[in-house]
């Protein structure tokens, strides 16, 4: 058996393709592997015998590297008639229409960013730019997610991420039951809604069978949703109602600090769970409590409204959020009635969290894989890859890596 036969063999190449020449050639920094494949003359004929051939177009592609050797096939692929009398160009079993890879040379290129490599990397380890790997997984990407069933979807998380320093964003939506990403776009306006809902229709998903949407307290999000899905019963975020109970509490501290140094430093003692805490910590936390009634107050007021999130009865809910808003009032702390107020405004979509108990935490979850990707690939700056590499990490789609067959 000569080279010719063994490298056809491992090719797996079948009638009518046979490797036709191989040749060691000098590139630019080491020797490369050229395989020329070629033809059996009167494959490609007619029903009277006459050969089909119109011309043949030379082409070039990148294969996996033989050892530490770069290896490229070559060959003349005929560009035939058909019973159309129309010139179509023959595929070929080693790579797709249009790319200059093999299959198995893509196949190669997604295992290693599916081993969590950056694309990037991945193209300084095979030797090729960056964008061309990008194509690759934007092809095979893309074929994944538009083969995603997107349809008979009820209820919904939206929320946004960062793609880069500053202020832009990507709003992602997420099917909280199988908490798999469903479609991401740019922005964080009510827009973002609308083509969340469009890319849902085109999926078989109707904006009336959408019957929750969990969701921050943004107005732009509350309007869009209320816009296209009218049927939805809108569920605020636990975790940004939480902030913002939060951020009540430590703008209190920072007025108390302006008067009392003791709470320097002291931000994320009033913020903690006690678990979180050492024993010093809740110490000097309990000791900080008693010395200032105001303060004190106000953390018992914080602490009490945890109990909301483990109420299931509806009416029980909105019976102790109309009780813990009147001790607010009794309290007369500010920054609690600026909190008290905005649950009054919004009373409905955090009401309905003892309904249905969905929050944004599975979105919290996937963002904190998005963001580590990121960080990995120092930053985006093509916010198509950035949605393209949220799909690839968070929509659990099946994907069929090219492995051909002759």
């Amino acid at each position: 058996m000569n080279s010719e036969q063994i490298f056809q063999l491992a090719l797996g190449l079948n009638e009518p393709w046979y490797v036709s020449k191989v040749e060691f050639l000098d590139g630019d920094y080491q020797k490369e592997l050229h395989l020329t494949i070629d033809y059996k003359v009167g494959f490609f004929i007619d029903k009277t015998g006459k050969s089909t051939v119109h011309d043949r177009v030379d082409r070039k592609w990148r294969h996996q590297n033989f050892f530490e050797h770069k290896c490229y096939l070559h060959c003349k692929i005929p560009r035939v008639k058909t019973v159309e009398n129309k010139v179509e160009q023959v595929s070929v079993p080693w790579a797709r229409e249009g790319s200059g890879f093999t299959l198995l040379f893509e196949a190669f290129s997604m295992l290693l960013i599916e081993q969590e490599m950056p694309v990037n990397k991945v193209g300084k380890v095979i030797g090729v730019y960056p964008n061309r790997i990008w194509n690759i997984f934007n092809y095979w990407l893309g074929i994944a997610y538009c083969g995603a069933d997107h349809s008979d979807i009820s209820t919904l998380g939206i929320d946004e991420t960062s793609s880069k320093k500053g202020h832009d964003y990507i709003t992602v939506a997420v099917d909280m039951k199988t908490s798999r990403v469903v479609h991401a776009t740019e922005g964080k306006g009510a827009d973002t809604i609308t083509k969340i809902a469009d890319y849902l229709e085109t999926k078989g998903t109707q904006r009336q069978n959408i019957k929750q949407v969990c969701i921050d307290l943004s107005p732009s999000f509350i309007s869009g949703v209320e816009s296209e899905f009218s049927n939805a019963q809108i569920v605020f975020d636990r975790y940004h109602v939480k902030a913002l109970l939060n951020k009540s509490m430590d703008d209190l501290r920072k007025q108390e600090l302006k008067n009392h140094l003791m709470l320097k430093g002291q931000k994320y003692l009033f913020l903690k769970n006690d678990k979180n805490m050492t024993a010093s910590q809740k110490t000097q936390r309990d000791m900080s409590l008693e010395a200032l009634p105001r303060l004190g107050a106000a953390y018992r007021l914080k602490i009490l409204f945890d109990d909301f999130w483990s109420i299931k009865s509806p009416q029980e809910a909105q019976g102790f959020l109309a009780y813990w808003c009147d001790m607010v009032k009794e309290a007369m702390i500010p920054q609690f009635e600026k909190f008290a107020d905005t649950v009054i405004k919004h009373w409905k979509g955090i009401t309905n969290y003892s309904k249905y108990h969905i929050s944004n935490g599975i979105l919290e979850g996937i963002n904190s894989k998005i963001q580590l990707a990121k960080a990995r690939a120092r930053g985006y700056r093509n916010k198509n890859n950035f949605i393209s590499m949220i799909y690839f990490i968070a929509a659990k789609l099946k994907f069929k890596y090219p492995l051909y067959s002759a």
